[in-house]
């Protein structure tokens, strides 16, 4: 009689489902794609309700913001509505949550009448303000909003910064080509100071009163000679986006974090370090 050996007493015969689930094979191509469902929602719930990046470019917030400059929104200021998620997707009726901005808050929104485009400025005007600009200074509720002048901005002419009108061409003390425009320092009521652009009178710089409706705001770009804001009507009558609805709000800007001057290569990697504006990462608002 023939010896058995004794793990082989143990074994049990494998049943026709166990068999059938060791030799189905796993379907990697369903599960790469579970993951990229998930991931795409995370993606969607973090930009929607949470923060958002965004890139600047144009130059009608300099000085605090140049083209190039990328910084972080955070989404739960104001409330939200369908502008908060992507493509303003008509999920959300209306404002939930509501929160009105603080005077001083540099915010991006969606531009009225500029087919959806996210721009962005720095608040002025609440519901109820008054707003004028008179030879180039803000005049809020009747009163004057301070603006002294401070040492000019001496921003280096690079690929991505080129439009330096001729008046304020220069050189820097290494030789290199510079811009040297006018700054000045606003405050407005609250104590909240900024620094603005002003290249002296141009046509905005003399306008009507501005009454701000209710649920809307008035919004100024710093670089008060060159923003189309809310100083100008909203198309086809001109090229501004007069009072903004408080529900075109996405967020508030809190952080840049990077920054580029335009000269760097994709296919040269090194140059994006060396076009990286290393002091204008991690500033605050």
């Amino acid at each position: 009689m023939e010896n058995t050996p004794a793990d082989s007493l143990n074994e049990k015969p494998a049943t026709p489902a166990a068999a059938a689930a060791e030799e189905k094979p796993k379907n990697e191509w369903k599960d790469l794609g579970l993951f990229l469902v998930k991931l795409a929602l995370i993606v969607f719930v973090v930009r929607s309700f949470i923060f958002s990046p965004f890139s600047i470019p144009s130059e009608s917030m300099m000085p605090r913001l140049l083209i190039g400059d990328y910084l972080f929104i955070t989404k739960w200021n104001y409330g939200y509505s369908k502008h908060s998620l992507p493509w303003s997707l008509p999920l959300i009726p209306g404002r939930i949550f509501p929160g009105t901005p603080a005077r001083g808050d540099v915010v991006v929104f969606k531009a009225p009448g500029h087919n959806g485009e996210d721009w962005i400025k720095r608040v002025i005007g609440l519901p109820g303000d008054s707003v004028q600009v008179v030879n180039g200074q803000v005049i809020l509720n009747g009163k004057a909003v301070p603006k002294q002048k401070v040492a000019d901005l001496e921003l280096p002419v690079t690929p991505n910064f080129t439009n330096c009108p001729t008046l304020f061409q220069a050189v820097s003390a290494k030789g290199d080509p510079v811009c040297k425009l006018p700054r000045f320092r606003e405050t407005l009521p609250g104590g909240k100071s900024y620094d603005v652009l002003d290249q002296g009178l141009t046509p905005q710089d003399n306008t009507e009163v501005y009454h701000v409706p209710a649920g809307h705001a008035f919004l100024m770009g710093d670089n008060r000679d060159n923003s189309t804001d809310s100083r100008f009507s909203q198309p086809p009558e001109g090229q501004g986006i007069s009072y903004v609805p408080l529900e075109n709000i996405e967020g508030k800007a809190v952080l840049s974090f990077w920054s580029t001057d335009g000269s760097a290569n994709w296919f040269l990697p090194w140059t994006w370090f060396t076009a990286a504006r290393w002091s204008r990462i991690g500033e605050g608002f």
